[in-house]
């Protein structure tokens, strides 16, 4: 028999390609009679099944030598591309997800957070995700992440979500922080009353519908303190400490915010150490269908930080 290209516009039925098969256990072993162990056959039938096999084809797929077995040009390639055929089979078998995640993830966050705790370890994430493209974006509003095209929200909020998925990502503290020479102005230090002397700073938009001095009213609650009617108010919690950190007056930090603020010295806690507040807490907000691989990548990054 010539060794020719296969014919065109052959197709194999059943039978061929179980002679097919055992085409494949032979030139894996180069040998007729172990491809017959391994298919519980007869080396004889082995050898049948690939003799009808090159008929149909219309070439020879080994060469015959005295005491081994070769395979034919033709036969090499149609067996490698046998083997890239099983290799696309098993991975459709069996599913896995890509080792390296890639695309787009848009990340909404109110501004406070995204910049005072997520900024700074954006450089963490570049190192680990390589081929997800973050797109971070901040506001106060409750965002529509269809319109607005957004895969995650980051926000501080009492926890309800109607209709989406979230996720209690972090707890938060709270405390009065100024500067020390505002402390030491005006006599604050371990002196709840001096407070009614001082100048408050607000954050307006604390959380969804909150009133603008909702978060020191329900401090205030807790601590029986009466507060001063003075104050000025923010639209974002971390421009009441910047101010206040720049001796114009006392703000309610909140602990996962100000914290480098404080390690630096440029704020302190005249009335004591950090405390819950209320049910606000830091969530993670998507819609209810599943997330791709780079979202939950990204989630769970998210989530190891705030575990840190």
């Amino acid at each position: 028999m010539l060794n020719l290209p296969p014919r065109a516009g052959i197709r194999l039925d059943g039978a061929q390609w179980s002679n097919l098969h055992t085409f494949a256990a032979a030139a894996r072993h180069l040998s007729f009679a172990r491809a017959a162990v391994e298919l519980c056959l007869s080396a004889s039938a082995v050898s049948h099944r690939i003799a009808r096999l090159e008929r149909a084809l219309g070439t020879r797929l080994f060469l015959r030598l005295t005491r081994s077995l070769r395979l034919s040009e033709d036969g090499a390639r149609i067996y490698q591309a046998w083997l890239a055929g099983q290799a696309q089979l098993e991975a459709a078998l069996n599913p896995q997800e890509e080792a390296e995640p890639a695309g787009a993830v848009a990340l909404y966050a109110r501004p406070s957070l995204a910049q005072c705790w997520l900024a700074p370890r954006l450089a963490d994430f570049a190192a680990r995700h390589p081929r997800i493209a973050l797109d971070i974006r901040s506001g106060n509003e409750m965002v529509d992440f269809r319109s607005w095209n957004i895969d995650l929200a980051l926000y501080y909020s009492a926890g309800e979500f109607p209709g989406l998925d979230a996720q209690r990502l972090m707890d938060e503290q709270v405390a009065p922080v100024c500067s020390p020479e505002y402390a030491d102005r005006h006599g604050l230090r371990d002196n709840p009353a001096a407070l009614a002397a001082c100048l408050l700073l607000h954050d307006a938009q604390a959380w969804e519908r909150a009133a603008h001095d909702a978060e020191w009213r329900e401090w205030a609650r807790r601590h029986c303190v009466a507060l001063p009617a003075r104050g000025i108010s923010f639209d974002r919690s971390e421009l009441c400490a910047q101010a206040a950190a720049h001796h114009a007056g006392v703000a309610l930090g909140r602990r996962r915010l100000v914290q480098a603020l404080l390690d630096r010295g440029e704020l302190m806690l005249p009335l004591g150490p950090f405390q819950p507040l209320g049910p606000q807490a830091y969530y993670l907000v998507r819609p209810p269908q599943a997330p791709s691989p780079r979202v939950r990548a990204v989630m769970d990054w998210l989530r190891a930080c705030a575990a840190d």
